[in-house]
């Protein structure tokens, strides 16, 4: 495994004990990006004033964004791709300074794959709340100090509309497509129906129309593992010696368990131990265990907590029908060729959800029903098997507009 891959994009493994000792030490306060830090492959677009829809305003605004590929003469070959919740701008690349994981989608954003940047432009935003060089909680406000528990409350509605100023400072008028899945699939389909003719295409995978009770519930696990730390200090940690890395590890840990099948962690690890040292009464530990273990810790390196529960309190805000009329009123208004895919093996966005939105999508590539992958991989199936879903959006991308 290589372990400065993204966990969502790769199979489990077990983890060996030498890879456990290369995160050996207390994790930073937070692992956000920073003023000061090496840029990488970002490029920074300043967005000015922004009032959320609560009634927030915060004075200034910047998104960090990647592009990958050419703008045509008139702009018409730009593609938007919204990442998922502990995504970024970096899609496709090595990790290097900057950039502490590859690409999570690198499978289908690159020269020759389906998204094939010899034609097309891909360009992919931190959402603003993020931890990866937009503004977020982990930026410092006009007091010189960081936003920490007085940042505002974000709705993917704000995320979106600082994406479309995103797009205006760039002067791209129309997307061919706008591409997300989990949570970037929130963000695509608001950006269908705030902005609809600013786009050519849309891409829906392993989403929803709305948050459910069920992940309602998940996320308030998740926030609440991260608020009891006693580290957390009310969202205001970042002078401190240590941060609230436990909580965020274990929220991390939570979701890992959401983002894959039951069917895939049984088949990997079964029952298990990490090493020779027995789980049951000698402070040993089931290989499971481990591997959550791993990847909980190693995302607090490359994450913010305060972001965390910024961008999962977003998730929880997503409702197309809110304030617009009945869910079929919402999406009939939607005109343009739709791919609808979702994850057979999928608990997070189980397929009854991607089913709601093919049925009430009047344009969608595979009917009424929606274009569903067997996989054994769950919810980071649409990470993973990225031939299967590669081929839905070359489909689409070849679709006219």
């Amino acid at each position: 495994m290589d372990w400065q891959s993204p966990a969502e994009s790769l199979p489990s493994a077990f983890v060996p004990e030498a890879m456990h000792a290369t995160l050996r030490g207390t994790p930073p306060v937070s692992g956000a990006w920073r003023d000061g830090d090496h840029p990488g492959d970002r490029a920074f677009s300043q967005l000015g004033p922004f009032e959320t829809e609560h009634g927030d305003a915060l004075p200034h605004v910047r998104l960090a964004y990647e592009s990958f590929g050419e703008l045509n003469s008139d702009k018409s070959n730009a593609i938007l791709v919204f990442h998922a919740l502990t995504g970024d701008s970096h899609v496709t690349g090595s990790a290097g300074p900057g950039h502490p994981t590859t690409g999570w989608w690198s499978g289908i954003v690159g020269p020759g794959l389906a998204l094939d940047t010899n034609t097309w432009c891909v360009i992919t935003p931190n959402v603003m709340g993020g931890c990866q060089g937009s503004t977020g909680p982990a930026s410092f406000s006009p007091t010189g100090r960081e936003w920490g528990s007085r940042f505002p409350y974000l709705t993917i509605r704000d995320q979106t509309r600082a994406t479309k100023m995103l797009a205006d400072n760039l002067g791209i008028e129309r997307f061919a497509a706008v591409i997300g899945g989990s949570m970037g699939g929130m963000h695509a389909l608001e950006w269908a129906i705030e902005y609809p003719n600013t786009l050519a295409r849309l891409g829906l995978i392993a989403t929803s129309a709305s948050t459910s009770a069920d992940q309602l519930a998940g996320n308030s696990l998740q926030i609440e593992a991260i608020t009891v730390d006693p580290f957390f200090a009310s969202g205001d940690y970042y002078d401190h010696e240590e941060g609230p890395y436990r909580g965020l590890a274990l929220a991390r840990r939570m979701a890992l368990v959401n983002y894959r099948s039951p069917d895939e962690l049984n088949d990997r690890f079964e029952r298990t131990w990490q090493s020779s040292v027995s789980p049951m009464g000698d402070d040993g530990r089931f290989a499971v265990e481990s591997y959550l273990d791993f990847h909980g810790n190693k995302f607090t390196r490359r994450f913010d907590a305060n972001s965390y529960i910024s961008l999962v309190a977003a998730m929880n805000s997503h409702d197309v029908s809110r304030d617009r009329g009945s869910l079929e009123e919402v999406l009939r208004e939607i005109r343009q060729p739709s791919l609808v895919l979702g994850i057979d093996s999928d608990r997070l966005f189980p397929i009854a959800q991607q089913q709601e939105l093919a049925a009430h999508l009047p344009h969608v590539l595979s009917g009424s029903v929606a274009e569903i992958i067997a996989s054994p991989y769950g919810h980071d199936g649409f990470l993973i098997e990225t031939e299967r879903v590669g081929s839905a959006l070359h489909t689409l991308m070849a679709t006219p507009a």
